[in-house]
């Protein structure tokens, strides 16, 4: 997806198909997602099964050329999900096809600190992690930044109501958790190159970081306005267009589900029948689409004038 609002150009660089989104949405079964009609063709293939990316996005805005996000990365400890851990794909090509060089990257904007977004934060380099985008500014939010560093030092407390199950997947997220902290994170703030924000704020004109708070208690959206057009790019407070008709389908691995319900619903109220650009950061293609009214709840009319950019046919 490449997609012009204003003078202000937003690219979606693919990293991987996002697959197994169904268990993260519990209540987003086939059965139920048919009953979405919208859903067709882009969203969920012939099975019902839902579809999505892992996805950077490049914003080029005024001067500035400005990173959203970094997938999984190569190289990555993360037991959670054995298909992630130990990547080896062309991603860095594919970035440079789509016409970029790390080294010409200004911001790095990360929505939260989970595994498939701060990745390519980093790469190994003789057993040492590091930056990938060497003269960028890494902004982190100051809630979510001290969140991880304090989970990452304190026991796990298996919540209230927990399977078994679910309580080996949060150990297991939680020991992910660390790994990307030391492979991820702490290599940009050694460097000396991460800075921690205080959202709502806007670290660069037109750019602004809006509190989105639920999938984790410090995650952003990134709110993009050039001249009178605007782009709300989502992070995972959306992670499949069916939570645009359900908002109330929290995923399984929300912080604070009702929180996250919340979130959903008041994005959605702020955005349906404007000029918004809604882009989903796990969203298959066209990725991002404009919020209407749906009867009592909402729909995304995606693509319209939007084009694909054709960088790599295989997500490795």
């Amino acid at each position: 997806m490449q997609r012009t609002i204003g003078t202000t150009r937003i690219t979606s660089v693919p990293e991987q198909a996002l697959t197994g989104i169904e268990h993260l949405l519990r209540a987003a079964l086939p059965d139920a997602v048919a009953t979405i009609p919208w859903m067709r063709p882009h969203f969920v293939d012939d099975d019902g099964l839902m579809l999505g990316l892992i996805q950077m996005f490049v914003i080029e805005h005024d001067d500035q050329v400005i990173v959203v996000d970094t997938c999984v990365g190569n190289g990555k400890d993360l037991p959670v999900r054995e298909e992630w851990s130990g990547l080896h794909t062309d991603f860095l090509g594919r970035f440079r096809r789509a016409g970029f060089d790390p080294g010409d990257v200004d911001v790095v904007l990360c929505t939260h600190l989970h595994l498939d977004h701060v990745g390519w934060n980093t790469y190994l380099d003789d057993d040492v992690w590091r930056p990938t985008f060497p003269n960028a500014r890494h902004l982190f939010d100051r809630t979510e930044y001290r969140f991880w560093q304090g989970e990452a030092s304190t026991p796990y407390v298996a919540r209230p109501g927990d399977s078994e199950r679910m309580t080996a997947m949060r150990e297991e997220f939680r020991r992910t958790q660390r790994n990307v902290l030391h492979e991820s994170v702490q290599p940009i703030v050694d460097a000396g190159l991460a800075e921690l924000v205080d959202a709502p704020c806007e670290p660069i004109p037109g750019i602004r970081l809006v509190p989105t708070p639920g999938h984790t208690p410090g995650h952003v959206s990134i709110q993009i306005t050039s001249g009178s057009a605007r782009a709300l790019v989502t992070g995972d407070s959306f992670h499949h267009p069916c939570q645009i008709a359900r908002p109330d389908w929290a995923a399984a691995v929300d912080h604070d589900r009702a929180e996250s319900t919340a979130t959903r619903q008041r994005m959605l109220e702020d955005v349906v029948g404007t000029d918004v650009l809604f882009v989903g950061t796990h969203f298959a293609e066209p990725v991002c689409g404009h919020v209407v009214a749906d009867g009592d709840t909402y729909r995304l009319v995606a693509g319209g004038d939007s084009d694909r950019l054709a960088v790599d046919a295989d997500l490795r």
